[in-house]
């Protein structure tokens, strides 16, 4: 689907937005590690994880992908990975799941995790 262009706490950057539709060629055809955000407009969590992802998408620029799915508008692929709590985090390498987190976490609890994955 291509990317999106999202404003957060006055900070511009860009993460991709995948759907059902686009998941296998955005994540699991992707070139390098992709770490997707399963969240939902009213999760106040999700919200809170966002501008960490954000922080972590520029600190991790040609490491890391970071995709966002609506679990709302796309229901498919959350079944699929068995999400059952937003937000959930979860990274992909070639095409298979290589951790999961659920939950918001710190940005350095997050970014730790993230960082011994890749």
């Amino acid at each position: 689907m291509g990317s999106l262009l999202l404003a957060i706490s006055g900070v511009a950057s860009v993460m991709r937005t995948v759907t059902d539709s686009s998941f296998e060629s955005d994540v699991l055809k992707a070139p390098g590690p992709v770490l997707v955000d399963f969240w939902a407009e009213w999760c106040g969590p999700c919200r809170q994880v966002t501008p960490i992802l954000e922080s972590i998408a520029k600190d991790m620029a040609g490491r890391l992908t970071i995709a966002k799915i609506n679990v709302d508008e796309n229901q498919i692929t959350p079944s699929r990975y068995g999400v059952r709590g937003i937000p959930t985090l979860i990274l992909f390498r070639n095409g298979q799941v290589v951790s999961t987190k659920v939950g918001a976490l710190p940005r350095k609890q997050l970014y730790e995790w993230v960082e011994k994955l890749l």
